[in-house]
């Protein structure tokens, strides 16, 4: 088990990282925003279920196959670029809608399903806990994997309480959700965030080609 005295930075770090502004967080401000602070929720839980497949690929050393397998790492970032504008492409959608029209509300399963294959996708993911765990795992000991394990657990638990406080804070924006104009333009905010990002993971392939 880590000592007390890593766990403590460790868990600072993990929040500051969490606080960033990055895709996951704005994912979870804007679904949280437009739809309610449930659907925030849902999508945090699906990104957080995402992070335990990430931590189990480093614990179990699958995270050093996908570094040095450029064809996997291209083509899982490619699905998660494709997915990412595939989502801009809906939001775009419904901020297109009539106000007069119902927008189907998205179950709780949809968003969770979200959530997950928004972060199972980026295997940058991986490759930052590969690079950033160890650095706070004690060599000294035979338990390597647990202590990996241990610090994986507490970075999903960092990740659940900001982005939970993220779909909180942002779905008690009543206003953003009375108003016809707010919801076009959140719509339309959201559709720009996920198209910049899917766009920058193919900017990102192109780069590595080139």
């Amino acid at each position: 088990m880590p000592e007390l005295d890593t766990l403590l930075p460790f868990t600072g770090l993990m929040m500051l990282l969490a606080l960033s502004p990055g895709p996951d967080n704005l994912f979870v401000l804007m679904q949280s925003a437009v739809h309610s602070k449930t659907a925030g929720v849902w999508v945090t839980l699906g990104l957080c279920t995402g992070l335990i497949g990430h931590t189990l690929a480093v614990a179990l050393g699958l995270a050093l196959v996908l570094k040095t397998s450029p064809w996997l790492f291209t083509s899982l970032q490619a699905i998660g670029a494709a997915y990412l504008l595939y989502l801009a492409w809906q939001s775009y959608r419904a901020a297109n809608c009539h106000v007069s029209q119902q927008l189907p509300k998205l179950r709780a399963g949809q968003l969770y399903r979200r959530g997950v294959l928004m972060n199972i996708t980026n295997p940058k993911v991986t490759l930052f806990f590969l690079a950033f765990l160890p650095q706070f795992v004690s060599h000294d000991t035979d338990d390597v994997t647990l202590q990996i394990l241990v610090l994986g657990a507490i970075a999903i638990l960092a990740t659940l309480f900001i982005f939970g406080s993220i779909a909180l804070f942002a779905g008690t924006l009543k206003i953003l959700n009375q108003s016809d104009l707010a919801q076009r333009r959140l719509h339309l905010i959201t559709a720009g965030i996920l198209a910049l990002l899917g766009l920058k993971l193919f900017f990102d392939l192109t780069q590595s080609y080139s």
